[in-house]
Order: structure tokens, then C-alpha cells, then sequence
């Protein structure tokens, strides 16, 4: 039977200690200073990039403010020509009204890309090519304004300011020929500006998630405890359905012992002498009638006892796992199934989880006997690498779809699924794999 093209139902499970009410509610505040975190994070990201759009939109009317005084009271045709007196006059303006504060370079560009002015005199004759927004602006005009790269050579002399934010606008010589009035603010305002908004944001925002949290944590801790109880209080009705379980069983099989069995042991016990005398006065067809009931009785007593076993076995703790697991092949056999068990001797001796392990086992050979018509089943049980013990029953028979386990267990099939259950709260961990028509695995392992 290979599991490569199996199916497996269901991986390895386990049931893992709910945790403390102290550990559940300081997951919880971590999970909300986090949050905090998280809030005050994304604020300040979000205010900076809202003052960046904020900054471009009033660098934009800076510099068409700018570009309007500049073109009022500076501007003359001689800069086309280089004239001194020209430059000089443009240059007592921009030093005295434009530059200082936020405004770190000016410039004066051609339609062809030369600088006519720029604060900086050894910009001035040079000529680098013009990107295709500022060409644009020269023939829609506007003004436009964006974060500086500064790795363009024109940028040479404002690298050292780190970044920038550059807007054009363009403006007009007196005789109409036009040029684009450029000019750079420090970006360090833009981000002084965020953590102003963020400063004065901080505090109330902060406060109400903190005021919040307060309230929070007492009513986690409630939760928490609550979710406790209930989880102890789900132990404590599954350990006393299977012990109550338990108690039927043994109830039952007391009564089937002490009275159908009793009787029906007794009849046969009665009849037997009957079938001698019938064959002594010579009438051997009544003694086969006779003889016949008595094995019928007898065969029905048998598998009464059998039933009683199977109902309420002699407990693992009085016969041994090994013992009791052999009684529960028995039937098998006696069907003429190949039965086998192999207990390692490490764990022959006996250990806490030995009733629960028999359990599993016992429900998986019922399964198998009753469900898969198997040929051959198989029993294992050997020590783990963690010292505990592990449990393997494996059938040759015709396996199930998970749907079909589904269904069963929506039928009030539930004795594999609470016996799941008991694994995974002595900490255990429960796989069962099926393959249709070809057989099913049931591994169980459980702690030392």
C-alpha cells in the first residue's frame, strides 16, 4: 500500500494548551502598542506626503509670484547679450527680495537651454539640455514644481544642499522673448512642516488609542478568562463522557453476563444429557435436532462472550497492553483475517497513555472488521524519538473518501473523532490516511 497515490485525510493533529489569562492578555496589548505603532507610522508618512503635494502647490505660486516681481523690475534685454549692468541689476533684486529663507538658487533659461543668470556667476553662458516638461512650459506656460534628482550636471553647485524642490514659470524679456524663471527651495521646510502637523496630531490621536487600550484591557482580561473556563470546563465534560461511556459499558456487560449468558449456558448446559437419551431409546434424528440446538446455544454463548469483551474488556492495566491488544485480533483471526502485532519491548512494560493507546486500537480494528473487509491488518506499537510511545494500525481493506467520513460522523459515528479528541488533550498528536479501495493508516503518538 503506497501513500504516494493515496489520499490522506487528515495531517497530524494536536490540541495545544490554551494559554495563560496573563500571556493571552499581553499578546493582546502587544498587539495593540503594535497597532499604535503602526498608526503613528502611517500618519506621519501620510502628513509628509500631503505636505509634499501641499509644498509643490505653494512652491508653484512662489515661483509664479517670483516670476512676476522678477519680471516687473529686473528683467532687460541686454541679458541676452550678457550686459553687466543688466546682470547686475537682475541680481540686486533676486539677492535682496528672492533669495534667504527656503529659496536657495535661482536661474534664467533660454528657450534653447542656456543659463542667461543664476546666483551662482558660474552658471551663467552655460548651456545644458532641457528636460521635456520645462520645453513644454515654454510653450504652454504655467508654472510647474517637483522633487529635484540634482544628479544633472546643471545641478552641480546644489548637490551639497541634499534635496530640493524645483519650479519653473516662465516670464518675459521687454522685448516678448520668452524665458524660464527657475528657482530651488530646501525640502528640509517640507519636512519640518510634517513633524509640526505630526507634533500637534500626536497627542490627541495618541491619547484617545491609549485611553482606548485602557478600557480594552479589562474586558480582554475577562475574555481571557472566560475563554479558559470554558476550554477546562470542555476537558472536563469530555473526560466525563468517556468515563460515563465507561460506566455503561460495564453496566451492560454485567447484565448480558449475569443474565442472557447465564441462561442461555444453562439451557445448553440442560439439553445436552437430552440427545444421549433420544440415541439410547433409538430415535437418532431427534438427537441430531437436540445435538443442534446445543451447538447453536453453545455458538451463541461464544460469541456472547466475545461481544462482552468487546463491550468491556478486562482493563489494560490488569492484562497489559500486548495481552489486551491480542484479545482484540481474536475475532479477526477466527474470521480468517491475517492478524499481526508487534510491541517493541520498551514499551511492553507498561505506560500512562497504555488504556488510552488501546482505546485508539480497539476503535480501529472495530473499524476495520466492520467497514473495510480487510485481508490483512496490522498493530504496532514502538517508542518515538521523544520518549514517547506510538501507536500504528494499518488495514489491507477497501479505505473511504473524506466525504464519507464527513458523513459518518455527521451520523453520530463519533467514536474515532472523540477518541481524536482525548489524544490531542493528553497532548498527542492523531493521522489517519485513507486510500479507496486500498486501505487505511491510523498513527497515534503520544508523550512519555
Amino acid at each position: 500500500m503506497s501513500p504516494v497515490r493515496g489520499r490522506e485525510d487528515d495531517a497530524p493533529r494536536s490540541a495545544p494548551r490554551p494559554p495563560s489569562t496573563g500571556a493571552a492578555v499581553l499578546r493582546f496589548m502587544a498587539g495593540s502598542l503594535a497597532a499604535l505603532l503602526v498608526v503613528v507610522l502611517g500618519g506621519y508618512f501620510a502628513l509628509r506626503s500631503v505636505t509634499i503635494a501641499e509644498a509643490e502647490r505653494d512652491t508653484r505660486e512662489l515661483v509664479r509670484i517670483d516670476g512676476q516681481l522678477v519680471q516687473a523690475a529686473g528683467l532687460s534685454n541686454g541679458l541676452k547679450t550678457g550686459d553687466r549692468r543688466a546682470l547686475e541689476r537682475l541680481d540686486d533684486l533676486v539677492q535682496g527680495q528672492v533669495l534667504g529663507g527656503s529659496v536657495v538658487r535661482v536661474k534664467l533659461w533660454t528657450a534653447d537651454g542656456r543659463i542667461l543668470y543664476a546666483d551662482e556667476p558660474r552658471l551663467i553662458g552655460r548651456r545644458f539640455v532641457l528636460d521635456e516638461e520645462e520645453r513644454e512650459l515654454f510653450e504652454t506656460g504655467g508654472s510647474e514644481a517637483e522633487l529635484s534628482e540634482l544628479g544633472r550636471d546643471e545641478n552641480a553647485f546644489e548637490r551639497g544642499e541634499r534635496r530640493l524642490l524645483e519650479a519653473h514659470t516662465v516670464v518675459r524679456l521687454p522685448d516678448g522673448t520668452p524665458v524660464m524663471f527657475e528657482l530651488y527651495q530646501r525640502f528640509s521646510s517640507v519636512t519640518a512642516s510634517a513633524e509640526r502637523l505630526l507634533r500637534a496630531l500626536a497627542p490627541p490621536l495618541l491619547g484617545g488609542l491609549l485611553v482606548l487600550l485602557l478600557f480594552q484591557t479589562p474586558l480582554a482580561w475577562s475574555m481571557a478568562r472566560r475563554l479558559r473556563r470554558g476550554h477546562e470546563e470542555r476537558e472536563r465534560l469530555l473526560a466525563a463522557a468517556v468515563e460515563a461511556s465507561s460506566r455503561e459499558r460495564r453496566r451492560i456487560a454485567a447484565d448480558l453476563h449475569d443474565g442472557v449468558v447465564q441462561d442461555l449456558a444453562g439451557v445448553a448446559f440442560g439439553l445436552a444429557p437430552l440427545a444421549d437419551e433420544e440415541r439410547r431409546e433409538g430415535r437418532p434424528q431427534r438427537a441430531e435436532v437436540v445435538d443442534e440446538a446445543v451447538g447453536r446455544l453453545r455458538q451463541g454463548v461464544r460469541d456472547l462472550r466475545a461481544l462482552l469483551l468487546e463491550i468491556h474488556p478486562p482493563t489494560v492495566a490488569a492484562t497489559g497492553l500486548e495481552a489486551a491488544i491480542e484479545d482484540l485480533l481474536s475475532p479477526l483471526r477466527a474470521a480468517g483475517v491475517e492478524a499481526t502485532l508487534e510491541v517493541e519491548d520498551e514499551v511492553a512494560a507498561g505506560g500512562r497513555h497504555d488504556e488510552l493507546l488501546y482505546r485508539v486500537a480497539r476503535e480501529a480494528v472495530r473499524n476495520a472488521r466492520e467497514h473495510a473487509e480487510p485481508s490483512r491488518v496490522s498493530v504496532t506499537v514502538r517508542r518515538t524519538t521523544d520518549g514517547g510511545t506510538g501507536l500504528r494500525v494499518e488495514d489491507d481493506g477497501r479505505g473511504f473518501e473524506g466525504a464519507e467520513r464527513d458523513r459518518r460522523r455527521a451520523e453520530g459515528h463519533l467514536g474515532l473523532p472523540l477518541l481524536e479528541e482525548l489524544v490531542a488533550h493528553a497532548g498527542g498528536t492523531t493521522r489517519i490516511a485513507s486510500w479507496p479501495g486500498r486501505g487505511t493508516l491510523i498513527e497515534v503518538e503520544v508523550p512519555a
